[in-house]
């Protein structure tokens, strides 16, 4: 699974309501009717030539203010990194440069451990005196309790409650807290997909904790009961359809590796991934264009001439 696109397509989807939900006193002041996102926002480091793209860049107006624009860049970051505060600052540093508008710096750590406090600055010091003092916004999910956010009626509440702390016999009451509050919010059917697949990508309950759920559910409204239990089926249901395709898929890729190490032996490692990430239709092209490709250069061709 590419937990980075399904966090991005989550915060990208439900943006307004992330902010509202965890910032509102950036929300107050956000002019909603005018915000886009700026899409591979990517800087190179020209020491090592490492490429690191922004998560998420959007462009709003401060509200009441006529035409006064600013930024918000928000990273979401699935892992701990010693020097995260530091990539923080350069990000900043840049978009600043580049855009010549402010930048509001946000910070989502998402990932189950560890659970220490993470810094919210950047500081540079010399003696007696202190150079640089940055600041961004700091949500570590793995420090707040899921509880207070129990009934909150909003869809990211919904979402990033399966990644808060959570005790292990609390699984299952999450779970079911999760669907509920799924039920009550009437999206649309595309985004209320979205909410249930992020759910079941970090929620999948053992079947003890399947037992305790089940116990749990028929002990609610038989209404609302009704209505969770609807969206359970369907949650089933796209998940057996998920499953399909994502076979499909990794056969189609199989079919091509095979071909493509036969007629030219072992492939690059970045040329397996780069494969990898084709679409479906894509691999179904390149099956047919292995039969022409005369070295491993064409092959690298026309992967980099269709990704």
């Amino acid at each position: 699974m590419d937990h980075d696109r399904l966090f991005k397509e989550l915060l990208t989807t439900f943006f307004a309501e992330f902010v509202q939900l965890f910032l509102p006193d950036l929300a107050a002041y956000v002019d909603w009717d005018h915000l886009e996102f700026i899409d591979k926002e990517i800087f190179t480091d020209i020491f090592s030539g490492d490429r690191h793209e922004v998560d998420l860049l959007a462009k709003t107006r401060f509200r009441g203010q006529g035409d006064v624009f600013f930024l918000i860049h928000l990273e979401n970051q699935a892992s701990a990194e010693a020097d995260f505060a530091e990539r923080m600052f350069r990000y900043f540093a840049r978009l600043y440069e580049k855009f010549g508008l402010p930048v509001f710096p946000i910070a989502m750590f998402s990932y189950d451990q560890p659970s220490r406090p993470e810094p919210d600055r950047f500081q540079i010091d010399f003696p007696k005196y202190r150079v640089l003092d940055f600041a961004f916004r700091v949500i570590q999910l793995n420090r707040l309790n899921w509880r207070d956010y129990m009934r909150n009626p909003n869809p990211v509440a919904s979402a990033l409650m399966t990644k808060m702390r959570i005790a292990p016999e609390d699984r299952p009451r999450v779970k079911l807290e999760c669907l509920r509050m799924l039920a009550t919010l009437k999206l649309d059917r595309a985004r209320a997909t979205l909410i249930s697949v992020f759910m079941d990508s970090y929620l999948k309950l053992t079947g003890a904790e399947q037992t305790v759920y089940n116990r749990e559910l028929q002990s609610i409204e038989p209404k609302e009961r009704e209505v969770v239990m609807q969206w359970t089926n369907e949650w089933i249901e796209l998940g057996k359809v998920e499953g399909r395709v994502e076979g499909r898929v990794e056969g189609r890729r199989e079919t091509v590796l095979r071909l493509l190490r036969r007629r030219f032996g072992p492939l690059p490692a970045d040329l397996d991934e780069r494969i990898g990430r084709l679409a479906e239709a894509r691999l179904d092209e390149l099956v047919e264009a292995v039969l022409d490709f005369q070295n491993m250069a064409d092959a690298n061709a026309w992967v980099s001439a269709h990704e």
